[in-house]
C-alpha cells in the first residue's frame, strides 16, 4: 500500500513540478532538480527491492530505515518553495535593472 501511495506521490509531484514551469513560477534550471527526485521516488516505489539493495551496498541492517525519504519529501516541498521565491526575486532583479538602465538613458538624454 505504501508503495502505491509513492507512485502516486511522485506522479503528483512530477505533474506539480511542470505545472510550475510552465506557469512560469520556477525556472528550468531549478527545475531539473525535481524533476530527478520524482523520478527517483517513481522508480523506489515501483521496484522496493531497490530499497533493500541499496541498505545493502550502505550496510544498513534495518532497510525501512531508509524510508526516511518520506522526511525528504517534507524537505523537498519546503525547498520547492524557497526555489519559487529565488525565482521571483531574480525576476524582479531584472526588471528593476532594465528600468534603471531606461532611467539612465533618459537622464543622459535631458543633459
Amino acid at each position: 500500500m505504501i508503495y502505491v501511495f509513492a507512485i502516486i506521490f511522485a506522479i503528483v509531484f512530477e505533474i506539480f513540478i511542470l505545472n510550475l514551469v510552465r506557469k512560469n513560477k520556477l525556472d528550468e534550471k531549478y527545475s531539473i532538480l525535481w524533476i530527478i527526485l520524482g523520478i527517483i521516488i517513481l522508480i523506489v516505489a515501483i521496484f522496493p527491492d531497490i530499497i533493500v539493495k541499496v541498505a545493502d551496498l550502505f550496510n544498513v541492517y534495518y532497510p525501512p530505515t531508509l524510508m526516511l525519504l518520506f522526511a525528504l519529501m517534507i524537505l523537498g516541498t519546503y525547498i520547492i518553495h524557497i526555489s519559487i521565491v529565488l525565482t521571483k526575486q531574480n525576476k524582479m532583479i531584472v526588471k528593476l535593472t532594465q528600468e534603471l538602465a531606461i532611467v539612465k538613458e533618459q537622464m543622459e538624454k535631458k543633459d
